[in-house]
Formats: C-alpha cells, structure tokens, sequence
C-alpha cells in the first residue's frame, strides 16, 4: 500500500472508533437509565453537568420534530446517508486536504454515522445524554441534551473550519502532493 493511501486510511480508524464508542454509550444508557429524565445523575454534584436518558426524533435542538413520520425519514435518514456518501467519496477521490482536514472529515462522519445508526435502528429516535449547564446564555438555563456523536461532529466541524481559516504556505498546510 503506497504512502497516500495509507495517509487517507489511517483517519478512518477515527470513523470507526466515533462509531463503537458512540454506540457503546448509547447502549450502556439505553440499558442502564430510564427513559426521560426520571433519574438524572449530577456527574460533579454542582448542577455542571447531568448524565440522562433522553430520545430525539428530530434533528439538532429538536428542530423537526412535528413532521411527518415519512418526512423525518426522508430529511433525517436518507438525505443525511446520501451527503456522507458523498463526503466519504470526495475523501477518498481528494487531494484537497490537509492532514488535519482528514481527520476532522474522519470524525465528521464517525458521529453522522453514529446519529443515523440510531435513526434507522432504534425506533424511540437518537439516544441523546449529556446535560450542561448554559448559565442563561441565549436565555437558556441548559444546553439542549446531546451524545458524543454529536460532539464529534461539531468538534471536528470547528477544527476543518480553524485548518481552513489558518491554512498557510507551510508544508504542513498544504493538501496531499500524492495522487492516489
């Protein structure tokens, strides 16, 4: 295996990991608390931060949740499987990105992977259990309940956004010189 395909692999690893670990949890608390909030865990006992067992049939900040079941599954399943797709392919098919990029686009689609596979197999919806704090920020007293897919995304959504916005003429920066 040449040097350029194993630089484009090798951030998968972080793909699959996302995956089994986002899952991992999710089953641990699907196992473990019950559902809606009847038993929240105080993680530091000082109200930072709550471990509880929500489901989200929607999308981020339960944005959709009152269309039609049909709907939901047409923009909340296949529409997100078909941009991965594309995402995956455009990964595998480029020479655009940096290193980092890899990266973040391998975590990107660890935790889209992670959120769909809750979609389509778990029918109560995503498995959604970290609670914080907001201290009132945009007038909310906590942050909507999320998992670690969903962090993984945004995490790795704000990393690809830094690398682009710091990309400089040092090697580092530059995309693969290697064709595939």
């Amino acid at each position: 295996m040449n040097e350029a395909v194993k630089h484009k692999l090798l951030p998968l690893s972080l793909t699959a990991l996302i995956l089994l670990i986002d899952q991992g949890v999710k089953a641990f608390i699907v196992k473990n608390w019950p559902l809606e909030g009847s038993f929240i865990k105080d993680v530091f006992d000082n109200g930072f931060l709550y471990i509880i067992h929500v489901r989200n049939k929607a999308i981020a900040f339960s944005l959709g949740q009152n269309l039609p079941a049909r709907v939901q599954f047409v923009l909340f399943v296949i529409a997100p499987v078909l941009v991965l797709g594309f995402v995956f392919w455009y990964y595998l098919r480029s020479r655009d990105f940096t290193g980092l990029q890899r990266w973040a686009v391998a975590g990107i689609l660890g935790g889209g992977l992670g959120n769909i596979a809750d979609r389509i197999f778990r029918p109560g919806g995503v498995v959604d259990f970290i609670s914080v704090k907001f201290y009132g920020i945009l007038w909310m007293d906590r942050f909507p309940t999320f998992n670690i897919a969903d962090s993984s995304i945004v995490i790795c959504c704000i990393l690809f956004l830094i690398s682009i916005m710091t990309a400089s003429g040092n090697s580092e920066n530059q995309p693969d010189s290697e064709p595939v």
